[in-house]
């Protein structure tokens, strides 16, 4: 895990499209503005555990390759 300090209005870039920007900084809280292409699904974590028990995928998620010996 690479951990990393920012500072308010401080940003970090992942693999030229995806921006995280620290908007505020209040007490033990920290909130985070992201930037990402549209077709890049981002959730919280609560939310992204909830979506996978469920076995929702995204609209925008590709669809799941056929399983090996599976026809199409």
């Amino acid at each position: 895990m690479l951990v990393l300090s920012r500072k308010k209005n401080e940003s970090i870039v992942i693999n030229d499209d995806i921006t995280i920007v620290v908007v505020e900084i209040r007490g033990d809280k920290v909130r985070l503005g992201i930037e990402a292409p549209k077709e890049v699904p981002v959730h919280r974590n609560e939310v992204y555990e909830a979506i996978r028990r469920a076995g929702v995928e995204s609209p925008d998620s590709p669809a799941p390759a056929p399983a090996e010996g599976a026809e199409s």
